[in-house]
């Protein structure tokens, strides 16, 4: 099974770019970030033209995550985190999707800090790691995929000294991480690519595509039941390159039905 995570950023105005990689790639199972879209708004029938069902949750002009589907039925069991003092704000979208539980989230930037914007990004981490260490103890296959607005070590990030102050690369939001993590979480991209510079995210300003200055905030963690599933973990980084695209790009595992052996399907993002 083929499950990615992409920050659409407009899935309205990005709708031909997310299309055509639906189309060409066919993942079974997609969590979007950034929709961009209020709950009325998002192209459910498209989604449904190309097979895929779909579970939203739209915010007008800001936010907003999906959880797609072409393998069976989508079964919310949650959206929105426990606790979450601004449910306004649509980042989190917990489904059962064949076999698997999937928390698709959209975690705040945080800037500029230091300020309430990098307060609440801190604040919203903490409970993402409350409700994870939950969904871990349940002992079942989990997934947490999405834009988490963090670099975790210095391989992640083009020229790190330039990120010192910013809060994605923030000393507190990547000791959060790491504290996700330690509950028993596989950091999936990296575990494939444990040497390997890789990004997923490149600013449309000064040529960062051109230049390969990039970032990589998007991550798909895995609980044990499904860590020993992994076949593969890539970046369709070709697709940063296509015509008004995102600014990400999509990222993309490859699950086996039972326990995998990795080392022989290893192979280097395109």
């Amino acid at each position: 099974m083929k499950v990615a995570t992409y920050n659409v950023n407009g899935v309205n105005g990005r709708l031909p770019v997310l299309l055509r990689w639906l189309a060409e790639r066919q993942p079974d199972v997609v969590v979007l970030q950034e929709l961009k879209a209020p709950q009325d708004r998002f192209p459910e029938s498209a989604m449904r033209d190309l097979g895929y069902d779909a579970l939203w949750h739209g915010q007008k002009s800001w936010n907003g995550v999906a959880i797609l589907s072409r393998v069976g039925e989508i079964q919310e069991t949650r959206r929105g985190l426990p606790g979450d003092p601004d449910p306004a704000q649509s980042r989190y979208v917990e489904a059962a999707v064949n076999g698997i539980l999937v928390g698709g989230l959209y975690l705040p930037k945080g800037n500029p800090r230091p300020g309430p914007k990098f307060d609440y990004k801190l604040r919203w981490f903490d409970r993402l790691i409350e409700h994870a260490a939950g969904l871990l103890e349940s002992g079942l296959p989990v997934m947490l995929a999405g834009d988490f607005n963090v670099m975790p070590t210095e391989r992640d990030v083009y020229k790190p000294e330039r990120w010192l102050d910013d809060a994605l690369f923030a000393p507190e939001v990547r000791d959060a991480f790491f504290r996700l993590t330690g509950q028993g979480w596989t950091d999936a991209l990296r575990v494939m690519h444990p040497d390997e510079t890789i990004y997923t995210f490149w600013d449309y300003f000064r040529n960062a595509y051109g230049r390969d200055a990039g970032l990589r905030i998007d991550h798909l963690l895995l609980s044990p039941a499904l860590a020993d599933r992994l076949v593969d973990a890539q970046v369709d980084r070709d697709v940063r390159g296509w015509e008004k695209t995102s600014d990400h790009a999509p990222v993309w595992i490859d699950l086996a039905d039972g326990k995998a052996k990795r080392s022989a399907r290893k192979r280097r993002s395109g």
